[in-house]
């Protein structure tokens, strides 16, 4: 795990996977300076090919830059999109390791957190700076980013009852480390990129797919005996689906993931949704199904 930071402390925004929008990650970069810490771009950040922000190369280049720069302390994406799958297995896993630096982002980018994890390698944080919280408005958006790369006291994600997975709450209470992220990312990484499950708490979150898409996907992760030792589930937030019929992503999520007998904590603030939380990954998390929260110790 990398350690936490300090006011003076390097970040560094690189592109793994869609071109971003420059005016974003400047306002991004500006609060994080605000924060006290000094900011720099990869080469790359700002370019553009097709749906990609440039070359496999060019985009690789600039996160194995980043960790193996020993002034780098987080690396920020700035955004997600489509692509970091296309570089994950090329990471320079041997720098990340000897020198551990967070990797922020969420959608996307969770292949590349879950193939460090895979690799021995902590630091993920599951989450964005979002535009509507860079003033610092929301006690829960930017804040949570913050707790997390400074390593503030131990963190509570409570359950939201307006969140629709919120009603797959089952009952119990397990411990392990938090891993996972992003549906498409999970079920992407089966085989190569996913790490092995047995104990962890895993978490799941999705955007704007046909309910048929999640099917075939928790079909292969199960019936592939990709989610065998889980220890339970954690739900965020899946937005934008349509129901089916009379069948809705929470019948689908239903019928797939009781079937592993583990505790699940739906209506989790974590994904694609109105105002998400930053999450880190790997951390002992503590999953109470029965008080309607995670909690996650941030110090170590």
């Amino acid at each position: 795990m990398p350690r936490h930071l300090r006011p003076g402390d390097l970040v560094r925004f690189v592109s793994p996977a869609s071109p971003p929008d420059r005016e974003t990650v400047d306002a991004s970069a500006q609060l994080l300076r605000r924060w006290g810490f000094r900011v720099d771009f990869g080469a790359h950040a700002f370019c553009k090919m097709n749906y990609l922000a440039g070359t496999d190369e060019e985009r690789l280049s600039d996160l194995n830059g980043a960790f193996r720069d020993p002034e780098v302390r987080a690396v920020f994406a700035t955004r997600g999109g489509k692509g970091s799958y296309r570089i994950a297995d090329r990471m320079d896993y041997g720098a990340a390791r000897r020198d551990p630096k967070f990797v922020v982002g969420f959608s996307d980018i969770a292949i590349l957190q879950m193939a460090l994890w895979k690799h021995g390698i902590g630091g993920g944080i599951h989450g964005a700076i979002m535009e509507e919280d860079r003033a610092g408005t929301r006690p829960n958006g930017v804040t949570s980013l913050r707790q997390v790369l400074l390593g503030i006291d131990r963190m509570r994600i409570e359950a939201r009852k307006d969140e629709d997975t919120i009603g797959l709450t089952t009952a119990g209470r397990v411990e392990g480390p938090l891993v996972g992220g992003n549906l498409d990312m999970v079920a992407t990484a089966a085989g190569w990129a996913l790490p092995r499950l047995d104990g962890c708490i895993l978490l799941l979150e999705a955007v704007n797919m046909f309910l048929g898409q999640v099917d075939r996907q928790l079909t292969m992760l199960r019936k592939g005996r990709h989610l065998d030792g889980v220890a339970g589930i954690a739900l965020g937030q899946f937005t934008d689906f349509k129901t089916s019929g009379t069948l809705t992503i929470v019948d689908l999520l239903r019928e797939h993931l009781s079937r592993l007998d583990v505790p699940i904590l739906g209506g989790l603030p974590l994904g694609h949704g109105t105002a998400p939380l930053c999450v880190p990954m790997g951390c002992p998390t503590r999953l109470d199904a029965d008080g309607g929260q995670l909690e996650i110790w941030v110090s170590g």
